[in-house]
């Protein structure tokens, strides 16, 4: 079939390479227009456009869909599919109305649990057992579009936002070349979403990433590993913010005030949480780069002491 691709980050990067390994012929790539990144903000293509571009594929930047012309234009390539990955666009009904058979997206969650903007890490912050990929037939709502294929893996205790986001943008490829397979085979059955099931996934803030240690462990456990790499967690000791790598829970009876300091030896430093504990095991300090508690002691730091608050 004909495609158009539409995607920025890595996420989509990683469907792309998939696609163009599939057969399918892809006539066009849309990717957000390049943004200044670095010391010396120059602009930078995303992902997606770079592997376009190594492909040999025409690459569109509109900064929107919403005018004539970039709708024009669109149509002009003549699509039997637009896919739709991570684009960071809206599409107005106009253009999915477009290709022949619409445009379908690559979503990171099982529908309709986690529509919106941060579905890996709402999924793992939440406690869920389980997520995956959705392949979706967009409609103007949001996320709302029929599913035709849900591919599931397993939430584990150790994965981070990173390990999950890299699974899944694997899992996204492998999903839309079967999606799109089975469509062209006209085998696919589209199935209505349950509104009612339904929850949104709030785009990520840095203001997020501070830790309330007045909270159950478990839960500031699944945050900080929700949050790595990013928009990543943090808490304060006096006038130092300490940046929170890894960590566990372990069992903790001392009767002391949620953020206290109970423990520290190089297995990681023992902090009193609402319910539990908290063994810090990775942090960075200002100015430093991520390092154990083991690498901090050695480095002779008094720092993180037992009995010194957190906030």
């Amino acid at each position: 079939m004909r495609l158009i691709f539409a995607g920025t980050p890595d996420f989509a990067a990683s469907a792309l390479t998939a696609l163009l390994q599939s057969g399918h012929e892809i006539v066009a790539v849309y990717s957000q227009p390049d943004r200044p990144a670095g010391r010396g903000r120059k602009l930078v293509p995303g992902p997606v456009k770079q592997v376009a571009l190594e492909a040999g594929i025409p690459v569109y930047q509109p900064a929107s869909l919403r005018t004539p012309d970039a709708q024009a234009e669109l149509a002009a390539l003549n699509a039997d599919v637009m896919v739709v990955a991570a684009y960071g666009l809206i599409l107005p009904e106009a253009v999915l109305a477009l290709p022949r058979l619409g445009c379908v997206n690559i979503h990171a969650s099982l529908l309709p649990r986690w529509r919106g903007a941060a579905p890996i890490q709402r999924a793992l912050a939440a406690g869920d057992t389980e997520t995956g990929i959705t392949i979706m037939q967009m409609d103007a709502g949001l996320d709302t579009g029929a599913m035709l294929l849900k591919v599931t893996t397993p939430i584990t205790p150790t994965d981070t936002g990173g390990s999950l986001h890299d699974r899944l943008a694997v899992m996204g490829g492998e999903a839309i070349v079967e999606a799109l397979g089975q469509l062209q085979a006209g085998t696919l059955v589209a199935e209505a979403q349950d509104d009612g099931q339904a929850c949104y996934a709030h785009k990520l803030s840095k203001e997020e990433g501070r830790v309330d240690w007045h909270r159950p462990a478990v839960e500031i456990d699944r945050q900080i590993r929700a949050f790595n790499p990013w928009p990543g967690s943090y808490t304060d000791l006096a006038a130092q913010r300490v940046r929170l790598h890894q960590a566990v829970v372990v069992p903790l009876s001392d009767d002391v005030r949620p953020g206290t300091i109970v423990r520290r030896d190089r297995d990681g430093i023992d902090v009193r949480c609402g319910q539990e504990g908290l063994r810090i095991q990775q942090l960075q300090l200002p100015g430093a780069r991520a390092q154990s508690v083991n690498d901090l002691i050695n480095g002779g730091k008094p720092l993180l002491l037992v009995g010194e608050e957190l906030h």
